[in-house]
């Protein structure tokens, strides 16, 4: 099962490169003009991903992927976060869960600052 395990960490290291790199994308095609950055449905599931994440952190839920990647790895879920998990793993450095639902909530804030000053716009 640990080939599973691993697939479930490529997702979840994926949603995140999608939520932090498609808030770059955005500013950097609406700095150059692109109409793509204005797509609603993009715009509409990078909000939901984000929004999902600063919920379960806000909640003090653990990730449904995390849980997934442990169970499958060891047969039972870790009390850390994926983002705190791999934070520590590549920097040995360990910080409390509320520092990750700050984090995750400001990154929210920011991404809906971003949707207002920069808004999708319908077909």
């Amino acid at each position: 099962m640990i080939w599973l395990a691993d697939a479930v960490l490529v997702l979840h290291a994926l949603i995140v490169l999608f939520i932090v790199g498609g808030l770059l994308a955005i500013w950097a095609g609406a700095a150059l003009r692109h109409a793509w950055v204005r797509n609603r449905v993009f715009r509409i599931v990078h909000l939901a991903a984000i929004g999902s994440v600063a919920l379960l952190a806000a909640l003090d839920l653990p990730c449904p992927l995390t849980v997934l990647e442990d169970r499958l790895r060891t047969g039972t879920a870790s009390g850390q976060g994926f983002i705190q998990r791999w934070v520590s793993a590549w920097m040995y450095y360990d910080l409390p869960l509320w520092v990750f639902a700050v984090a995750y909530v400001a990154f929210l804030l920011i991404v809906a600052l971003t949707w207002i000053r920069i808004p999708p716009r319908d077909r």
